[in-house]
């Protein structure tokens, strides 16, 4: 168990994304990815919104952080141009935060629920566990590039068919948790290479888990969010 005083909620943005410049302030569907990201956070009902922390740089950002009334923390401008490299550069707030643990949500992603950030928080607030990563419950073929099947067959099959696969899960690239700590050591989420429930994997529908990275997928997920409201 946990206590909620100790555990922030954190979202972590920059402004020079490679594959689709400036997404968290480009506009979309009358607003922006991160003011819809910071408005899903506050809506929740079990997370403080004390604890809730935008971590940025640039003005631009920090500037819609502190319309939403969040914490701010102002990253580096090494932090926001960090590739991952070094944690502790990437995350320079892992010792600056009055916090034992954080749970970091993926802005980039739209139709990412408050019902799904709650359950995920409070999973993991009721474990002790250090690490916890949301992911998609997969069920299909998989092969490894020297054309290997990775997915076990099931005996009697002649032709492949999803109904029988073991699911494989996917990274969902949306929630993360992590004892604060371990991010000195050089670790997020646990020491790698991760083992059996090390960090703990957290299922997420699918549908939620639509992540931009792309122009077309930014395109994309505009129009159908435009068409969920």
């Amino acid at each position: 168990m946990k206590d909620a005083k100790d555990v922030c909620v954190l979202i972590s943005a920059r402004l020079n994304s490679h594959r689709v410049p400036q997404k968290m302030i480009a506009p979309f569907a009358d607003t922006t990815l991160l003011d819809i990201s910071l408005a899903t956070i506050l809506s929740s009902k079990v997370i403080p919104r004390e604890n809730v922390i935008l971590a940025a740089h640039e003005k631009e950002l920090t500037s819609i952080g502190e319309k939403h009334g969040v914490t701010i923390h102002h990253r580096s401008k090494e932090s926001s141009e960090s590739e991952g490299k070094d944690l502790t550069v990437l995350y320079d707030w892992h010792d600056k935060l009055d916090f034992k643990y954080v749970v970091m949500i993926n802005p980039c992603l739209p139709f990412l629920t408050i019902e799904s950030i709650d359950d995920f928080y409070l999973e993991y607030l009721s474990n002790d566990f250090d690490g916890m990563f949301g992911v998609i419950d997969k069920k299909n073929y998989f092969w490894d590039p020297n054309g290997q099947l990775i997915t076990k067959w099931t005996d009697g099959l002649a032709v492949m068919n999803t109904k029988f696969v073991d699911s494989t899960y996917e990274a969902a690239n949306c929630l993360y948790a992590s004892k604060l700590s371990l991010i000195a050591q050089g670790s997020w989420m646990g020491k790698a290479p991760y083992t059996k429930n090390n960090p703990v994997i957290y299922p997420i529908s699918e549908n939620e888990c639509f992540d931009i990275d792309y122009p077309w997928q930014f395109e994309w997920a505009e129009i159908l969010y435009k068409s969920k409201k």
